[in-house]
């Protein structure tokens, strides 16, 4: 009953809505979940179990109910906590979040190390209404910019790497997170497919456009970034990865501009 509830709701609510709405039950979930079993990392607190997730097929112990983080959320945020200084670095540095994640969002604002900036066309948590495909900020502004599943939702994906390229600064990181079937070794897509049913069933989801394969490294690479393909969960050990609620396997994609 669960299941198939939140499946009803994710395909008929419009997800601007589903924002304002998750921060209503959100407390709620997370007293009647309250546990031991998983761990979110993000917010540091343990529960009994996760929710499903999913337009289509849901997965089952995935949505954490205290920050309604879902897998790749939960492993961008520690690869960024243990890995980087994206937390710690006392020199101030420009990032920006294109449609960013409201998990995230809530805690990156409150960081004073960061200069922080939220982009995208619909989000009500966006502090810059604009088109991935035409962003409109400086040449060479931002040393972080955070991207994730974002660019399969895009028609014109080439011309939104170019201009996250074009807005990072040279020596700045990039984090691509993008859905991905690694057992593909090329990228499917078909603009013919509009139907929304139809693009659930061959894309995933019903506002997706492609399913990513594993070209999609070299594919940025195209463009001009240095690719890290970074399988985060091999080093965290399958405990870990059972304990965060984790999609074993996902690769995050570390992009870098080349200094000139």
């Amino acid at each position: 009953m669960l299941k198939s509830s939140f499946k009803f709701i994710l395909n008929t609510i419009p997800r601007p809505i589903l924002i304002r709405l998750s921060l209503v039950v959100q407390p709620l979930l997370a007293f009647v979940l309250r546990g031991n079993n998983y761990i979110d990392p993000i917010d540091g607190k343990g529960y009994r179990s996760f929710l499903p997730y999913g337009y289509g097929t849901q997965r089952n112990n995935v949505l954490a109910p205290g920050t309604l983080s879902l897998e790749r959320h939960r492993l961008l945020w520690l690869y960024l906590q243990r890995e980087t200084d994206f937390f710690t670095a006392t020199i101030r540095k420009k990032v920006l979040h294109v449609a960013p994640e409201q998990e995230l969002y809530k805690r990156f604002k409150k960081q004073t190390n960061i200069d922080y900036t939220t982009t995208d066309l619909l989000s009500p948590l966006a502090d810059v209404k604009a088109d991935i495909c035409n962003l409109p900020f400086a040449d060479n502004s931002y040393d972080l910019i955070l991207c994730n599943h974002v660019l399969e939702h895009i028609p014109d994906d080439t011309q939104a790497m170019r201009e996250l390229f074009r807005v990072m600064k040279p020596g700045g990181m990039g984090i691509f997170q993008i859905p991905q079937d690694l057992k593909r070794a090329t990228t499917f897509a078909d603009d013919s497919i509009t139907d929304p049913k139809e693009r659930a069933k061959l894309f995933g989801q019903y506002d997706h456009v492609r399913v990513y394969g594993r070209d999609y490294f070299d594919k940025l690479r195209s463009i001009g970034f240095q690719v890290i393909e970074e399988d985060y969960t091999q080093k965290l050990g399958a405990e870990w990865v059972e304990k965060y609620g984790l999609a074993a396997g996902e690769i995050i994609p570390i992009c870098y501009k080349p200094e000139k």
